[in-house]
């Protein structure tokens, strides 16, 4: 892959000089500029990053991850999966992260882009996804040993042997599918497969209750565990108020705060 410029000899930087913050990264030991993500780009990056680090088979994540392969090369890509053996430490990542996600918007440099994913390549990252913001919404998957390929809306990106799961590639553009990826990753991460399966569980335990207490209220006690299963897997925490809705609430209003918990932006907007 053709870089956009030519480099003749290594420069006086290094890694260890420049401090966590700096917009330059380093091209053997060159400094290049980073300008800051517009508004679209910075939302998704944020999206991205979240649909990323949930992912039940990963370990830890960053976003604009300092990588430093070697002491004149410096590069930080949107978000990362950091390697298994990174310490928890201050200091730049030493390891190639195997998955790197970029986001290119309008005006972006696709020489920079274009070495940036090649560096990282040749330094072991696996996966490079590029997600085109502007024009026709696609991905491009990057890998060391394969031509890039290029997927659209409906279709789902893999990394076998990083991610555990797909993941649709509306997930890397769209608020809503972000959140509906997440929480599929939070539950699995909890023992469930997905928020069907606690909606089922929540019938079943319904059913159940409905058996020995009255089927409207069996039905009310099921899907208020379900519904509490999906607060506590997005962090969220209920006041009195709150809990005293969700102890008088009926089945069908439970019903509609539970379809509506995957993607409530906050506690309060969903029993609001």
């Amino acid at each position: 892959m053709r870089k956009p410029y030519e480099i003749l000899g290594p420069g006086g930087f290094t890694a260890d000089q420049v401090p966590s913050g700096s917009p330059y990264e380093l091209v053997d030991g060159h400094p290049v500029v980073c300008l800051p993500t517009g508004r679209r780009g910075s939302v998704a990056n944020l999206d991205g990053g979240m649909v990323i680090a949930t992912d039940p088979a990963v370990k830890r994540a960053g976003v604009d991850l300092g990588v430093s392969p070697s002491k004149r090369q410096l590069r930080a890509p949107d978000v990362a999966v950091l390697a298994d053996d990174e310490p928890d430490a201050p200091g730049w990542a030493r390891s190639a992260p195997p998955l790197a996600v970029e986001y290119a918007d309008t005006g972006q440099d696709e020489g920079e882009l274009s070495a940036r994913i090649a560096e990282l390549l040749a330094a072991g990252t696996r996966f490079i996804w590029v997600v085109r913001l502007d024009g026709i919404r696609r991905v491009e998957v990057h890998t060391p040993d394969a031509p890039p390929t290029l997927h659209t809306l409906g279709q789902q990106l893999t990394a076998p042997g990083v991610l555990q799961n797909p993941v649709p590639v509306e997930a890397l553009f769209f608020h809503d599918a972000a959140q509906r990826v997440a929480l599929r990753n939070l539950l699995q991460r909890e023992g469930y497969a997905d928020l069907d399966e606690v909606r089922a569980e929540a019938i079943l335990e319904g059913e159940t209750r409905g058996e020995a207490r009255g089927q409207t209220e069996g039905q009310a006690v099921g899907l208020r565990a379900g519904l509490r299963v999906v607060l506590q897997v997005r962090g969220f925490t209920l006041n009195a108020e709150q809990e005293a809705a969700l102890a008088a609430a009926d089945p069908d209003t439970l019903r509609r705060w539970l379809d509506a918990a995957a993607t409530a932006e906050t506690v309060d907007a969903l029993f609001g």
